[in-house]
């Protein structure tokens, strides 16, 4: 799964997803669920926009807001049949920007934290869902779930899973494509050569967010 991460709106992220502008700032070295995150769409006027929505998917059918904390992340083999990600995936599709993310090693004195980033590039995007719900105050909720896949060689040993990160020369596709396009995205392997070190388990705790997070500890 993908629990935390690290996320840095900047000229890199500009210029990574081509965006028109960035409307806000953002940095977080240490991003949970539950919060506002950036997010990359497709709007209305057909130009990539940044927006912030929820990290943690409540789906338009839900009856409570905090089933949205079960929804961080998506599996991508079955986000076209199950309930709650089948209508995004068809029409509400985005990305995740993120500068790396983090993952925990079992070992016998305990949980190790590693940051995960890319080698030679300093964004990713994450493939993700959104979805828009309204609370019984009228309030208008929108929210995103990260959809991860397999781990590949560097993630496997410390977990089975990781996010799906997609090309760049894929993010067409997946923000404007047909299902068939989109699906076939989710398929390909990730081209991306990831490095993973260990940090302080300072990042166990959301309330510490810093540069010292991303840090590599002997």
């Amino acid at each position: 799964m993908c629990g935390r991460y690290v996320s840095k709106i900047d000229a890199d992220v500009e210029r990574h997803f081509s965006l028109t502008k960035v409307p806000f700032d953002f940095s977080s070295y240490n991003v949970a669920p539950g919060r506002n995150v950036p997010v990359v769409r497709q709007s209305d006027g057909g130009e990539r926009e940044l927006v912030l929505m929820r990290w943690g998917l409540i789906p338009h059918w839900a009856k409570e807001e905090r089933i949205g904390y079960k929804m961080i992340n998506a599996r991508a083999e079955t986000v076209d049949s199950k309930p709650a990600f089948r209508q995004p995936f068809k029409r509400h599709r985005c990305l995740i920007p993120a500068n790396g993310f983090y993952e925990w090693r079992k070992t016998q004195s305990g949980k190790i934290p590693y940051y995960i980033h890319l080698r030679d590039e300093p964004v990713m995007g994450f493939a993700g869902l959104s979805d828009i719900w309204n609370n019984p105050e009228g309030e208008r909720i929108e929210s995103c779930t990260i959809i991860t896949t397999a781990a590949n060689a560097v993630i496997k040993p410390l977990h089975d899973r990781m996010p799906l990160i997609i090309a760049p020369d894929d993010y067409g596709v997946w923000l404007t494509g047909n299902v068939d396009g989109a699906s076939e995205v989710l398929g390909m392997p990730s081209p991306v050569q990831l490095e993973a070190y260990p940090v302080s388990t300072r990042v166990n705790k959301p309330q510490n967010d810093d540069e010292s997070c991303i840090e590599r500890v002997a």
